[in-house]
């Protein structure tokens, strides 16, 4: 019989966004599975004495897809009621004239298809009725851009919520929820110190929002308020 407690895989989970949800979901009483990138320690380390074995840390290159292999066969076994994908970066705020090709793929590959290539390959560790979500932003909303900028760092995540419909219209009949989630406007080095949230007050409601759906089927873009995010 399973045990009772619930588990969610954080990818991504070393710092900021990450380690707040991971943070939230150990307050919770949940078992957690974070990843970090390589082998030194990191502030989710330092939560490994207070979790009581309820956290596991494991490296990640997300990029990697061996790594990712590798990941999913350690985890063979385990069943997780969250999988959730939060790993992204940004490369500046350029032109997208002037952004070089090599540039233009590290994000696309990072933000876009590496999450798309966990959530495939470890869809089959999540519950059939457990959630997959992934860290996306309301900058991927085209109808919301009406202003420009961040070009590259907005393509992508619009790719992204591009490639979970996809996903999502490829496993119409699975029972599992799919989550794009916009965290709102966070403090952290991809939201710039004028943003209007810290991580501390973001966590608590994308949290919340992801557990608000819980078995609700489908794909949904929705933010850390639980308000639907348009496309």
């Amino acid at each position: 019989m399973r045990d009772t407690r619930r588990t969610a895989l954080v990818v991504g989970a070393s710092r900021t966004l990450g380690l707040g949800i991971a943070a939230e979901y150990l307050r919770r009483d949940w078992d957690v599975i974070g990843t970090v990138r390589g082998s030194r320690p990191t502030a989710l380390h330092d939560l490994l004495d207070k979790a009581e074995g309820r956290l596991t840390v494991e490296s990640l290159e997300m990029t990697d897809p061996a790594e990712l292999s590798a990941l999913r066969d350690r985890l063979a076994g385990r069943t997780l009621d969250l999988l959730f994908v939060n790993a992204a970066i940004t490369r500046g705020d350029l032109p997208i004239g002037e952004v070089p090709t090599e540039m233009f793929t590290e994000v696309m590959v990072t933000n876009a298809l590496s999450p798309l290539r966990v959530v495939e390959t470890l869809r089959p560790l999540v519950a059939p009725t457990g959630t997959i979500g992934v860290m996306s932003s309301s900058q991927g909303s085209v109808s919301l851009n009406t202003w420009g900028g961040q070009d590259l760092y907005r393509a992508s995540k619009s790719a992204l919520n591009q490639l979970m419909r996809c996903e999502a219209a490829r496993h119409a009949e699975d029972g599992r929820t799919m989550l794009l989630m916009d965290p709102g406007w966070v403090r952290t080095e991809l939201g710039g110190p004028e943003a209007e949230l810290s991580v501390e007050e973001s966590v608590p409601g994308v949290v919340a929002t992801i557990e608000s759906h819980r078995g609700a089927g489908g794909l949904h873009f929705v933010d850390h308020l639980g308000e639907t995010v348009p496309w």
